[in-house]
């Protein structure tokens, strides 16, 4: 935007220097010519009379103190000179015209005779002809170099102002902006904008923007409280539901069903807690070291998952601990779940890092089916479940999501992709911090 108006702004005021040059040429040209021409037939009306009542001994005197004074000189016009006519241009040939009219038809102006530079015009005195030379920039106009750099300093000063002009009218946007993404982000308190702004329009926006933030901070709020209170009356009769299946249900197998589903339940209302945490997170150095061997030996006691651990040492990020051991969590789950290798009932899940600049890399892939390029963009989108997933539905369809939300969170970014050698791979991009006490 800021760029556009500058751009526009540019063009408006070079189109209107432009043309305001080229009016006041063309409103100079004829006054410049006129008085060029009667300046230069003065002179050689003046030369012609100083001359033609002088005598002989003065007249020596006078051509000498012409020279020496006035820099005009006085020279006879020989048939054999050679003579270079004025530049052909509009403002010569009105002053060549002027002059023809004013010292008689057999006129002659040049810029050059015999070689010499000068502006030379050709007049008699008693019927002789005679050359008067002066220096050729005594009666010339503004030349085209001094007329270019006032133009280019208009243009410079004017291109200053556009661009300060286009940065006033933008700023408000750019807040506006900067106040929509912290609002995405679900920080509701630091995207309030000015209210006191002077521009009505702009003051309008921000009150209708700021008086939208705390609406959306009203609902966001009601949906954690609903969401929790709601999860919290649900845990209740679940529990005492296990209780009595446990005790009343004499059947094992059934038990045990009965008991896995009431656990599936519970897992879900974990999942809609989870996803409606609150969106603010103090991100401090985490080791990822320490929080990857926590997640893996959480789930070392179970058969149909096997985890491969490749990290460098003394890996930190920008996290928050029990958020980042959420993150893998799911991605594990969701990997024991739907990537097992195929033609097993085991998931292989390689773990791998590398610092890069100032993030840190994290994959984490497994080597079952994958999923289809066209499910790659929803399988982070709540409620969401693949092929694979709807077949065997033992969750909420938040797992992903939850990823994809504190990662996001924590200012970094996560992506799903499928390898090339068979699996999918969830990247995970997150800001890279030094040790703990390092300098």
């Amino acid at each position: 935007m800021f760029w556009r108006t500058f751009i526009l702004l540019t063009m408006l005021l070079l189109g209107s220097m432009l043309a305001w040059l080229q009016t006041m040429r063309q409103l100079e040209f004829e006054p410049r010519a006129i008085q060029t021409a009667q300046q230069i037939a003065a002179l050689v009306n003046l030369s012609r009379a100083a001359l033609q009542y002088a005598d002989p001994i003065a007249r020596v005197s006078l051509l000498k103190a012409m020279a020496e004074q006035e820099r005009v000189r006085i020279a006879p016009h020989e048939p054999k000179d050679r003579f270079v006519p004025l530049d052909n241009s509009a403002l010569n040939r009105r002053i060549v015209a002027e002059l023809v009219s004013r010292l008689g038809n057999g006129t002659v102006v040049a810029s050059a005779v015999n070689g010499e530079p000068g502006l030379w015009v050709g007049f008699t005195i008693n019927g002789d002809p005679n050359w008067l030379q002066t220096d050729l920039d005594r009666f010339s106009p503004t030349n085209s170099t001094t007329w270019l750099i006032w133009l280019l300093t208009t243009g410079a000063i004017s291109l200053a102002g556009a661009a300060l002009i286009a940065g006033l009218i933008n700023r408000p946007l750019k807040h506006l902006l900067v106040a929509t993404s912290r609002v995405r982000e679900g920080d509701f308190v630091a995207g309030q904008l000015d209210e006191g702004s002077v521009t009505g329009e702009i003051r309008e926006v921000n009150i209708g923007f700021n008086r939208m933030a705390q609406r959306l901070a009203k609902v966001e709020q009601d949906r954690v409280v609903m969401l929790a209170g709601i999860s919290h009356d649900l845990r209740t009769p679940l529990a005492r539901l296990r209780l009595e299946t446990e005790m009343s249900v004499g059947d094992p197998d059934a038990r045990a069903h009965m008991v896995a589903d009431i656990e599936q339940l519970d897992r879900i209302i974990d999942k809609f807690l989870d996803y409606a945490r609150p969106g603010h997170i103090d991100l401090k150095p985490v080791s990822l070291n320490q929080v990857v061997e926590a997640c893996a030996y959480a789930v070392r006691d179970h058969d149909d998952i096997r985890i491969n651990i490749m990290l460098p040492e003394q890996l930190w990020v920008m996290a928050d601990a029990t958020e980042l051991a959420r993150v893998l969590s799911n991605l594990l789950e969701n990997a024991r779940r739907y990537g097992k290798t195929p033609g097993t009932d085991v998931t292989e899940v390689d773990i791998a890092a590398r610092a890069r600049d100032d993030w840190v890399l994290i994959k984490v892939r497994d080597r079952g089916p994958g999923v289809s390029e066209s499910q790659l963009a929803d399988l982070s989108k709540p409620f969401f479940r693949g092929d694979t997933a709807r077949t065997a539905a033992t969750g909420a369809g938040l797992g992903l999501s939850i990823v994809d939300t504190v990662v996001n969170r924590m200012g970094g970014g996560f992506q799903l992709t499928n390898t090339r050698s068979g699996g999918l791979a969830a990247h995970i991009r997150l800001q890279r911090a030094r040790r703990v006490g390092q300098s």
